[in-house]
This record gives structure tokens, sequence and C-alpha cells, in this order.
């Protein structure tokens, strides 16, 4: 999808909001010529279509910063639930215990390459491998449990499934984007708006070009805003696994 490229997504944009304000501006004859008699009434017209475009970007904006917010809030629980269980391993037998933690300390590690990748054959990498240690974490946690059922080792077995969990939620946030039609119907508007305020001017003069230009560059650069939050890997806007690198840190130095 276009949108996962940000720097793209402007530049198409870009291209097409003002060639929408220079069609306005040169064709439509007719159209500019019944807009000189109704200037009032094609004001209101106009004046209402810019602000419904402002408040569906605004609108559109903050779906998107919800969701970038939402992935940082689940970076840090992910490392709050993986330290949690760390600790928690020592209620296991102590073969069991630094056999999990051993197996953590990789995880986190995967975890934080999970963040930092970008390719698609890296990112399959990673997946493959953290499904292979969540595998082996849950076998470390209930052969034990198994064995010796208590309130203790359950207790590790509950912060184990956290561990699995909230690394599911965090992969669902970062599939979680801006929905195409919500696009297509911002950028409808868009090119609408454009094409209005082309049709809307009233001499061309030396400043006509510049005139016809503000409002494609300030709806594309809205766009590129947009498109680089929802792209976590491509975009200039990144989640920072901060706190799964303390918590790495911290591993390792233990």
């Amino acid at each position: 999808m276009i949108a996962r490229f940000p720097i793209l997504v402007f530049l198409l944009s870009l291209a097409a909001f003002t060639a929408a304000a220079w069609l306005g501006a040169t064709r439509f004859a007719r159209a500019r010529a019944h807009v000189g008699q109704h200037r009032d009434e094609f004001g209101v017209i106009q004046g209402a279509t810019l602000t419904l475009l402002g408040l569906i970007i605004g609108f559109t904006f903050s779906m998107a910063l919800n969701r970038y917010e939402s992935r940082i809030s689940l970076e840090e629980e992910e490392a709050n639930a993986i330290g949690t269980e760390y600790l928690r391993a020592d209620l296991l037998p102590a073969a069991d215990a630094e056999r999990v933690r051993e197996l953590l300390r990789s995880y986190v590690a995967q975890r934080i390459l999970f963040y930092e990748a970008r390719e698609l054959d890296e990112r399959e990498h990673v997946d493959a491998e953290t499904a292979r240690l969540q595998a082996e974490l849950w076998a470390a946690v209930r052969g034990p449990a198994a064995a010796q059922p208590s309130p203790l080792t359950a207790l590790a077995v509950s912060g184990m499934n956290d561990v699995i969990n909230s690394q599911g939620y965090t992969q669902a946030a970062w599939a979680n984007r801006i929905p195409p039609a919500a696009w297509v119907l911002m950028s409808s508007i868009a090119l609408f708006s454009t094409l209005l305020v082309g049709i809307g001017i009233r001499t061309r003069n030396d400043g006509f070009a510049w005139v016809l230009l503000v409002l494609p560059v300030v709806t594309a650069t809205s766009f590129f805003l947009i498109a680089d939050i929802e792209s976590p890997r491509q975009g200039t806007i990144r989640v920072v696994p901060q706190n799964l690198l303390d918590l790495a840190r911290t591993l390792q130095s233990q």
C-alpha cells in the first residue's frame, strides 16, 4: 500500500493537488465565469469544503497519533512483562530457572530486533525466531509446573503467559493502520478543495503560481506526516524500544 511509504505519499499528493489547482485556474472557463457572478455563494461553498478538509485531516491525524502512542505504551508493557518474568524465574527449580533466564535474554534481543528491522526478510526471520523462543519459554515453565504444581510455579506460568500475550498485542498494534477508505475519502476531498481554489483565482499575476501552490503543499505535508506516523518502519518518526534496551542491559549485567 502506498500509505506505507511517506515520501511517495508526499510526492504523489503534491503532484495531484498541484495539478488539480492548475486545472481549476486554467480550465473550467464556464465555471470561473459563474464564480465571478456569484462570488459570495462560491465563497461559502469553498470555505465549507476547506473546513471539511481540515476536519478530516485532523481526525485522521488523531487516529494515526493514537496508534503511535499505543505502540509506545505496548513496548513499555512488554518490557515490564519480560522483566517481571525474569524475576519470577526464581520460583522455579534452580536448573529450570537458569534455563528460563537464558531464554529471556535471547528473547529480549529478538524483541529489540523487531522494532529495528526494516526489510521484509529480516522481519520474517525475527518473527520465526520469536515464535521458536516463545515455544521454548513455555516448555521451560510448563515442565516444572506440571512436575511440581504449586501456587509459586503457577505464578511463573502466569508471568510467561503475560510475556507471550504482550508480544501478540504489540504485533497487532503494528499491523493496525488507517483504513484505505479513509485515505480515499481524504484524498478526494483534498482534490476537490484544491480544484475549487484554482477555480476561485480571480487574476493571474506574478504571484499566481505561488498562490496555487500554497494549499497543495500544506495538504501534501499533512498527508506526509500522517503516513509517516502510520509507518513505524519506513517513516522518520519511529518507536524506539528504549525500555527493552534498558532491560537488555540490566539482564546482561546480572
